[in-house]
């Protein structure tokens, strides 16, 4: 079995797991978040501890690993429900600046046009300073798609470090072509 199966998922205070027809519903302070359950995989709520148990029915590879990964979806779930998940990016650049307004980012990164994000539903966006961005949901997987997103409208290039980029990011700057 999975090593990271074998771990329960302790639900955090406040939250509450529900199973039915093959799909587990966690609701917490922060939202309610669902997740589609393995044929492949037992998943048994213990009601007195709170805790959420996992079991791959076979002995094959795919169960094993459906069975760690069905974990580690669920303890993210909890995560978010409860705490809730944040990217922070940040500008590097001469006039790239970032603005939030309602459920949509402009951004000026030095392109002819601004560019204008629309957030999806369960995202939000903030720009504490012209150069910084959060974008925070209770969905870990919609929270890092959104940060990647933003982040391909300019990826750092590595001569000058110009661009958008994770705030814990390094880029390793190359050095110019001498003559």
């Amino acid at each position: 079995m999975s090593r990271v199966a074998k771990i329960p998922v302790k639900l955090a205070k406040g939250v509450e797991a529900k199973i039915q027809d093959g799909v587990i519903t966690i609701k917490g302070p922060k939202g309610t978040l669902t997740q589609k359950l393995d044929s492949q995989v037992q998943v048994t709520l213990d009601e007195k501890t709170g805790e959420i148990h996992f079991k791959a029915l076979n002995e094959t590879k795919q169960s094993n690993a459906m069975s760690g990964t069905l974990r580690a979806l669920i303890n993210c779930m909890n995560k978010g429900v409860s705490e809730g998940f944040t990217k922070k990016l940040t500008l590097v650049g001469v006039g790239y600046r970032a603005q939030a307004q309602g459920d949509s980012l402009n951004l000026s990164l030095g392109y002819s046009h601004p560019i204008v994000h629309k957030m999806p539903a369960g995202i939000k966006c903030e720009a504490p300073s012209q150069t910084e961005i959060l974008i925070s949901g209770t969905d870990k997987q919609k929270v890092g798609q959104v940060a990647a997103e933003v982040r391909a409208y300019r990826a750092p290039e590595p001569y000058k470090g110009k661009g958008v980029r994770y705030a814990d990011e390094v880029v390793i700057i190359k050095e110019t072509k001498k003559k």
